[in-house]
């Protein structure tokens, strides 16, 4: 018996070599192959663009600029903290590559947010969608960062392109996660509210579910930037510049204070990224000028000014608020031919 339980009785799987053959020919195809060098023509200048625009300006002037968006969205607390830190990061070598690594992390959350906000969307309007996309985000996540580099180095080649596909990779799940869950914490009766005066499912979105769903949203947006900046160190291992460099480097020679100084330069761009961008949601939903909840309800269609008084909650509805609403119209209506 004990003879019979020590056989191999699960055949060997050759996963492995089915994956390299794969990617062999994926490599052969000649029109994946011009797909990808485009890819990376096309990173390269996004990401070079980003980098002229952060590194052209004086290091004070830029210092003076990324503090005056910290006093206007967070106040002057972060803004000390950021003239402190931005002048710690001048003042120990590491100006330059702290803008390279600050480009890389706003040019991978700028497409892991034009990739990842419209797919939470479809993944909340449609019940297929999302139950696909749930289990496809936890293999994203839970799958382990240096993973992505592999297939993307062969792709890619080195450099920065490699890094910031994987590092979209890695970030774009709490975008996608927490752009369904928005959507889907919206009343539904302020949905039908939205309904009921007529508005399209395009207007619906745009002007009730994507307004309410902000704040999560922007958790979502804070979120990818703190797993974005938590690939600097990783990419840097496929040839991206910026601080990993001077923390792998570090790492390779042994040297403690490289890596350090590596190091509390990412720390000085996570804490202030952090902090500038985790009030914007609320700051969007307060800015001057802004409509309340109703008021932008009202004007989902042009025409309808004198509705903007009416309840959205219970506006269009029916059951209890609508019977309110009717007999309060009738009471009215009484009231006037009575006294008439």
């Amino acid at each position: 018996m004990l003879a019979f339980l020590q056989r191999n009785l699960v055949p060997e799987l050759p996963l492995e070599d089915w994956t390299s053959s794969f990617v062999d020919y994926i490599q052969d195809i000649k029109v994946i192959d011009d797909f990808f060098d485009l890819v990376k023509d096309g990173i390269g200048g996004f990401v070079g663009a980003l980098e002229a625009a952060l590194t052209a300006p004086p290091a004070l002037l830029m210092v003076a600029i990324l503090a005056a968006i910290a006093f206007f969205v967070s106040g002057w607390r972060v803004a000390v903290f950021s003239v402190l830190g931005f002048l710690l990061i001048i003042s120990i070598g590491l100006w330059a590559d702290t803008m390279l690594s600050l480009a890389l992390v706003l040019a991978s959350t700028v497409i892991s947010l034009l990739i990842g906000v419209p797919i939470g969307v479809l993944a909340a309007k449609s019940r297929i969608l999302e139950a696909g996309a749930r289990p496809t985000l936890d293999i994203m996540q839970t799958m382990p960062a240096f993973v992505y580099l592999v297939p993307m180095v062969v792709f890619l080649g080195l450099g920065g392109a490699p890094a910031l596909v994987a590092t979209v990779i890695f970030a774009a799940p709490p975008a996608v996660r927490l752009t369904m869950l928005g959507i889907q914490q919206v009343p539904k009766n302020t949905v039908e509210a939205a309904h009921a005066f007529g508005a399209t499912p395009w207007q619906t979105l745009r002007k009730v579910e994507l307004p309410q769903a902000l704040p999560t949203i922007m958790a979502g947006v804070n979120q990818v930037i703190m797993l974005a900046l938590s690939m600097v160190v990783i990419a840097a291992l496929v040839g991206a510049e910026g601080l990993g460099q001077a923390v792998v480097r570090g790492l390779s020679q042994l040297d403690v204070g490289r890596a350090f100084i590596g190091g509390v330069g990412i720390v000085v761009i996570a804490i202030y990224l952090d902090r500038v961008t985790r009030p914007l949601g609320s700051l969007i939903q307060r800015k001057p000028g802004a409509k309340k909840a109703k008021g932008a309800l009202s004007k989902v269609l042009p025409g309808r000014k004198k509705e903007a008084d009416v309840d959205p909650d219970t506006a269009g509805t029916t059951g209890s608020g609508a019977e309110d609403t009717a007999g309060a119209a009738g009471a009215k209506v009484g009231t006037g031919g009575g006294s008439a």
